[in-house]
């Protein structure tokens, strides 16, 4: 095999794939890589993928063999790739179908009626017995499964309880059993919204749907796209439920992002208002197409008791549910997610990155990762604006010195990110940018409540009600309103498309997946006639300006540090200063 000096990829024995995107072929080496491997970083020159078992599993799911992954390396490698890391891919890529899940009408080969309801049995089932004993002798799994002369027998509502306990144990099962279908549905894209407007989907946004929809056979019509924030999700998740065109639930953050996912719908598809229904603490209708958050569908009278809303998984004959946000995917509907794996399921995020280390129980029961799209090539084609990154230190006041010295751990981070030096700085900073629609950004409602009283400008918090949360932001996209103060209520799922700069206060302890949200409000391209421009020579519009305000010389200083790498790794220049009194 001759090898190019001017190849754009650098194989490394540790399965980390270094990609030159200044070289030659860099893009058809990244949609050659995409398929076995994970994209880990992607800072302007370099970016950094990752071969691992869930990687390779899905490379196997979607029909790749491991001769295919051998020629892709070999095709764009720089150096001679090392042959260790070639000779344990076949191995790893074979566990992916050695135990299938199916229905027992596949054993028995008479298929169901039409009519017949999916069978409350599943057989889990293997041909190698060293495989099968090692299943039934795993203790997590005794309570899910009954041996079989061909393996094991277990509960439909178990089957993504299964699947998890097995991935852990180094056996992705290739899942077989059938889908419902769910209730028919007839949607359809629109090509002029309600609005007046032109509407198509982009290119990456139909890329994105078809990844998830595969063929519509067995083992296809789920996964997860990660797309960044302003990057149209939304849009993603419409095409999706025009490919299926059947019930849908939609699951998302809070009651804001659930009147823009109706308002996205009426103005984007062809349903009509009475097929549409929210289900929030506000109101509870279901319709074909229903929109919950997840706070509803978690709320309990108390910790003792079950979940009153899980009803709702059970109220219409779904056939495609949709996380938004999956990263935010609570806890508790992991339990119910479980049970729901005969339902065609599609999760949105703009980081699969979870702080509490679940990310193995949003593949295990949502899907796998079909499609991703690195921050900065979105950027490089104007879908999204370009952002420039700031740290800006301030020093602590004398009197807050010594109260900062003795504090605990936690108190320490309180007291920086209230330094009080930071009102005046963020006060400059405004009117330093007098053409900019800005947010104030913070953690703590008694510090963010002094800064609206300074800036004159409206507050969102929690309490908010939801009314006058959509007044205030409604005067904000007309241009009424320049300013808004919001804590963290405003991370997710707000569709604020003017914001062009927004300034952080305080956060929560360095949250990478924090940064990533609070980034993306500020992120839609500004200037722009159409939301949904589908010209790939789109104009940018103004820059985005991120400002992270750090107490110098205390512990906000080191989970900076982590934000900072978080931001580096997605492309963005990160600039320090110090301000000046």
């Amino acid at each position: 095999m001759a090898i190019d000096p001017a190849n754009p990829l650098i194989v490394q024995s540790d399965r980390t794939l270094l990609l030159d995107v200044h070289a030659p072929g860099a893009e058809d080496a990244r949609a050659a890589v995409m398929p076995f491997a994970e994209l880990e970083k992607s800072p302007e020159h370099i970016h950094t993928y990752r071969i691992t078992p869930l990687s390779l599993w899905n490379a196997a799911g979607a029909g790749f063999a491991p001769s295919d992954i051998v020629t892709a390396l070999n095709t764009y490698t720089r150096y001679p790739v090392p042959a260790g890391i070639l000779e344990g891919f076949s191995d790893t890529m074979s566990r992916y179908g050695k135990i299938r899940l199916i229905s027992p009408e596949e054993l028995t080969g008479v298929p169901a009626e039409p009519e017949q309801a999916i069978a409350e049995e599943l057989l889990l089932v293997c041909e190698e017995k060293a495989i099968l004993e090692e299943i039934g002798a795993a203790k997590p799994l005794e309570k899910y499964l009954q041996r079989t002369a061909m393996g094991f027998r277990l509960r439909l509502i178990d089957r993504g309880s299964v699947k998890r306990e097995l991935i852990k144990l180094g056996w992705p099962v290739k899942d077989e059993a059938p889908f419902v279908k769910g209730e028919d549905l007839a949607i359809e894209l629109r090509t002029i919204g309600a609005s007046g407007r032109p509407f198509a989907p982009r290119d990456y946004q139909i890329e994105a749907a078809r990844a998830v929809f595969g063929n519509g056979g067995p083992g296809t019509g789920y996964g997860v796209v990660v797309l960044p924030c302003g990057s149209g999700k939304t849009v993603v998740g419409m095409t999706f439920m025009s490919l299926l065109k059947t019930n849908t639930l939609v699951l998302t953050t809070n009651v804001a992002a659930v009147h823009q996912w109706i308002e996205e719908l009426l103005d984007k598809t062809s349903l009509t208002a009475d097929q549409i229904a929210e289900y929030t603490g506000d109101s509870k209708s279901v319709a074909p197409v229903t929109i919950a958050t997840y706070q509803i569908i978690t709320w309990r009278p108390d910790k003792a008791a079950d979940f009153p809303h899980f009803k709702l998984f059970r109220e219409r004959p779904w056939g495609l549910i949709i996380y938004d946000e999956v990263h935010l995917l609570p806890a508790p509907v992991f339990r119910v997610t479980a049970e729901l794996q005969a339902v065609r399921r599609l999760g949105l995020t703009a980081t699969l990155i979870r702080e509490d280390g679940a990310e193995d129980a949003v593949f295990s029961l949502v899907g796998p990762k079909r499609y991703d799209v690195p921050w900065k090539d979105l950027e490089d084609k104007g879908w999204i604006a370009e952002a420039f990154c700031t740290e800006i230190r301030l020093d602590l006041p004398e009197d807050k010195k010594i109260p900062y010295a003795v504090a605990t751990s936690r108190e320490k981070y309180r007291i920086a990110s209230e330094n009080p030096q930071k009102e005046e700085a963020v006060k400059q900073l405004i009117e330093n940018h007098p053409e900019d629609q800005i947010l104030v950004i913070g953690q703590y409602i008694t510090q963010l409540e002094s800064l609206a009283r300074l800036l004159k400008a409206p507050l969102i918090t929690g309490k908010t009600p939801n009314p006058q949360r959509e007044h205030i932001y409604n005067a904000f996209k007309r241009g009424e309103v320049k300013v808004i103060v919001v804590s963290k209520v405003a991370n997710f799922a707000i569709d604020l498309p003017d914001a062009s700069m927004a300034v952080q206060v305080s956060g929560s302890f360095g949250s990478r997946q924090e940064e990533a949200q609070r980034l993306g409000r500020i992120l839609r391209p500004k200037g722009i006639e159409s939301e949904q421009n589908t010209s790939e020579s789109m104009i940018k519009g103004r820059n985005s300006w991120f400002f992270t305000l750090v107490s110098r010389y205390t512990v906000e200083e080191d989970f900076a540090a982590n934000r900072q790498k978080f931001l580096a790794e997605q492309g963005y220049k990160y600039s320090i200063q110090h301000w000046a009194d």
